[in-house]
């Protein structure tokens, strides 16, 4: 993990996380690299956008 990546606690309700962590296994990706994934998507849904970190390769931006 990249020491430029910013920390901070996230409080889930239950059935959201739930929900989360089965379309990371889905996806075969972390509850945390989905979150990730997910709020980059609607970032850019929006308009917004968040260039990739660096040591992450493009194609998993799918």
């Amino acid at each position: 993990m990249s020491a430029e990546r910013k920390s901070f606690a996230l409080r889930l309700d239950p059935a959201l996380y739930g929900a989360v962590a089965r379309l990371a296994a889905t996806d075969l990706r972390s509850v945390n690299a989905e979150i990730e994934f997910l709020l980059r998507e609607a970032l850019k849904t929006r308009g917004i956008k968040v260039e990739p970190p660096p040591d992450e390769p493009a194609a998993r931006q799918g």
